[in-house]
């Protein structure tokens, strides 16, 4: 998930996320079909949104810790799974490969607090009180506890509002009730069962409360949108982004009654071009979206040559610039403007 520069253990994920998928897949029925070329993805549609969140795990996570400190003026909290602090990647593969094993926080901090100054992020006053959900697995091989010590004090440093789940014997995964691997192990689809329910406990820190989850066949729909549309350029491939994402839309949501708006970013070896919709059908976040009124959104990155990005991460390093971690970077701006292309 996280980005390895052996090209041995990436055939081997790789190869084994698509015989895991497969089988997933055979287990749960067919995944959403892909779409046809000449059957372009439409727009997002515009909601009534009353506020954004953003989660992620491993490259995903990275990424909304990025968004939240980046954009905190546009999400009101963030959740961040199996993953450390702000611009941890620092730039390059070097300082991010340091970054797995240690942390330089005052730096990082003082980071933020410059370019806060500077304008090239929103003022890091604005996460005092923010909601923020962190979680890590003790038997995550990738990110160890210090790394994920050091993303929660980042948060708390600037007053945020800090839940910390670290006690789960999880590998390095999304956890979630629905979780096809078990709970102590790293591999695809990346989404493990450790027997509770962190989508309810993140969800709650964020709301206050929240309903139970549907627990019968999903009410709302699961739509592909285009994601060129939303990419500085016109073109999602060219960072490394997919053509298209997802949109998960409860009937009362389409409907136009008020909703709040969840940004969920898979990890590495997670995206649609090798799962299909397995992270949206198995991790718990549509169930609570259908009786909660509550928009998933599933930006969606890929694998490719140009940037060099072979795993299909989300930049959390600095493949698409040295820019990556501030409000020009190029993936958070195509996300942002998902957001607000979405009404919030």
């Amino acid at each position: 998930m996280v980005f390895r520069s052996l090209p041995r253990l990436t055939r081997a994920l790789r190869k084994a996320a698509v015989l895991t998928a497969a089988g997933a897949l055979a287990a749960l029925g067919p995944a959403a079909p892909a779409r046809a070329a000449a059957d372009p993805a439409p727009a997002l549609p515009h909601l009534n949104l009353t506020g954004a969140y953003v989660t992620g795990v491993s490259s995903g996570g990275f990424l909304a810790t990025q968004l939240q400190v980046a954009y905190s003026g546009t999400f009101d909290g963030a959740g961040i799974v199996a993953a450390g602090p702000y611009y941890c990647g620092r730039g390059n593969v070097v300082d991010a490969a340091v970054c797995l094993v240690g942390h330089g926080l005052p730096e990082l901090e003082q980071q933020a607090v410059d370019w806060s100054d500077q304008g090239r992020i929103d003022p890091v006053g604005n996460l005092a009180g923010k909601p923020v959900y962190v979680y890590h697995g003790r038997l995550d091989p990738l990110v160890n506890p210090l790394l994920s010590d050091s993303g929660v004090a980042f948060y708390e440093d600037f007053g945020a509002n800090v839940r910390y789940h670290d006690w789960d014997w999880a590998g390095h995964s999304w956890p979630s009730p629905h979780g096809v691997v078990p709970c102590g192990l790293t591999l695809p689809p990346f989404v493990n069962d450790c027997g509770d329910d962190p989508q309810r406990e993140m969800l709650t820190h964020w709301l206050g409360r929240v309903n139970p989850p549907n627990d019968g066949a999903p009410a709302g729909t699961l739509t592909h949108f285009d994601q060129n549309r939303y990419t500085p350029g016109g073109s999602a491939s060219r960072l490394s982004m997919d053509t298209t994402g997802m949109l998960y839309t409860p009937p009362a949501c389409a409907a136009g009654q008020p909703c709040k708006l969840v940004v969920a970013l898979h990890g590495c070896l997670s995206g649609q071009y090798l799962l299909g919709d397995l992270f949206p059908r198995l991790g718990n976040l549509d169930t609570y979206a259908d009786t909660n009124n509550l928009v998933v959104l599933y930006p969606q990155a890929v694998a490719g040559l140009v940037p060099v990005n072979p795993q299909g991460c989300w930049d959390w390093f600095g493949y698409t610039g040295h820019d990556f971690a501030v409000k020009s970077a190029p993936q958070m701006r195509a996300i942002t403007a998902m957001v607000h292309g979405l009404g919030a």
